[in-house]
């Protein structure tokens, strides 16, 4: 294990960088070194990459570190350490009846410092040292839902980034629409930077309410929004614009700061839009300088310019896999990328249709 602790010791170190480059030759040393880790210690993922004819000894580039699909998370455990060590578990979205992937943890640094290090970049990036925001977030608490990702995401950026007055308003399955309007009324007249942060849904319940309602409030022009996990929901379909003009009427956040989060309970790190790192520039996914990210043929899994599936590589997956084959498709753009669906026949997933599930059926 003395050579996966060294790799997350440059990888937690490369996390503290204040300055983001590609560096393509640490980036390749560690990926190789990680995927000869994986390889040794995870069984099944050693069988995989060996009917693919693929081994440590022969692979010249990390572009050809195989990757795994995320729906293998839901029929084997892929751990690289002995499963007994395990501290945490996450495990996708469904429901009591659907099988569900998991990823288990040994340790939550490297994915609370890839966390960190994203979200200050690019949903605080005019947070000056030491600073915090007020972070309202749609989304049931870490302590509500232990094996959510994005709850144990939110808990620790309240926790490392937000005031006093951060919260959670997803309880019990409703959403606290009274405490969050409150709330919401004394961000607008506090000077503190406010952040509107949860699943694309939650906010669709959010607008819903406050239409009813008949509320809307004019939040500080540094507010910005955070929102993830899709548009496609069970109660009904939402375009991204739709719901980002919502924004714009009822909280006075404009589209050009809301902020559209990609990322997986799989996948130890997260990408997110540009708008607000680079707000004069076309709005595009940006990548951790620790993850890579490939558009591929679906078929041959060769690298196309065209609209192809996503695949990850992700340094901060050093307990299970790093290389992940997505069923989303994607396009490249610049130095980033963009989501553009799924795959043909690709079932529906993701936090945000969870949240809708969750909420359809409970009065606000």
């Amino acid at each position: 294990m003395n050579a996966r602790r060294e790799i997350e010791r440059e990888l937690l170190a490369w996390t503290r960088e204040p300055g983001w480059h590609a560096d393509e030759d640490r980036f390749q040393r560690l990926a190789l070194a990680l995927f000869a880790h994986q390889f040794e210690h995870c069984e099944p993922y050693r069988r995989f990459c060996q009917g693919r004819g693929y081994t440590p000894d022969r692979l010249d580039s990390w572009r050809e570190i195989p990757a795994v699909p995320t729906g293998a998370f839901k029929q084997m455990e892929l751990v690289s350490f002995p499963r007994e060590r395990t501290r945490h578990t996450f495990r996708t979205s469904g429901t009591s009846t659907s099988q569900r992937g998991a990823l288990h943890l040994d340790t939550l640094l490297p994915y609370e410092a890839s966390l960190l290090a994203s979200f200050r970049r690019f949903v605080l990036p005019d947070l000056v040292k030491g600073d915090r925001a007020r972070l309202l977030v749609l989304a049931p608490s870490a302590s509500e839902l232990p094996d959510s990702s994005l709850s144990h995401m939110f808990a620790v950026v309240i926790r490392e980034l937000g005031t006093p007055e951060s919260s959670f308003y997803l309880e019990r399955e409703r959403l606290d629409a009274d405490r969050l309007l409150a709330d919401l009324e004394a961000a607008a007249a506090g000077a503190a930077p406010v952040a509107v942060c949860g699943t694309a849904f939650a906010f669709v319940h959010l607008m819903d309410e406050m239409s009813r309602r008949g509320v809307s409030f004019a939040l500080p022009e540094s507010a910005r929004a955070m929102e993830t996990g899709g548009f496609k929901g069970r109660s009904r379909r939402v375009t991204n614009s739709e719901l980002y003009d919502q924004i714009e009427a009822r909280l006075g956040i404009p589209a050009a700061r809301v902020v559209n989060q990609y990322g997986m309970t799989e996948l130890g790190s997260q990408f997110y839009d540009s708008v607000l790192r680079h707000p004069d520039e076309p709005r595009r996914k940006l990548a951790p300088p620790w993850t890579r990210v490939r558009i591929v043929d679906p078929e041959t899994g060769k690298t196309t310019s065209g609209d192809g599936s996503i695949r990850l590589f992700d340094l901060a997956n050093t307990g299970s896999v790093l290389a992940l084959h997505t069923a989303d498709l994607g396009r490249v753009a610049s130095d980033g990328f963009h989501v553009i669906g799924r795959e043909p026949g690709a079932e529906a997933r993701g936090c945000s249709i969870a949240v809708d599930e969750f909420l359809a059926g409970s009065p606000a």
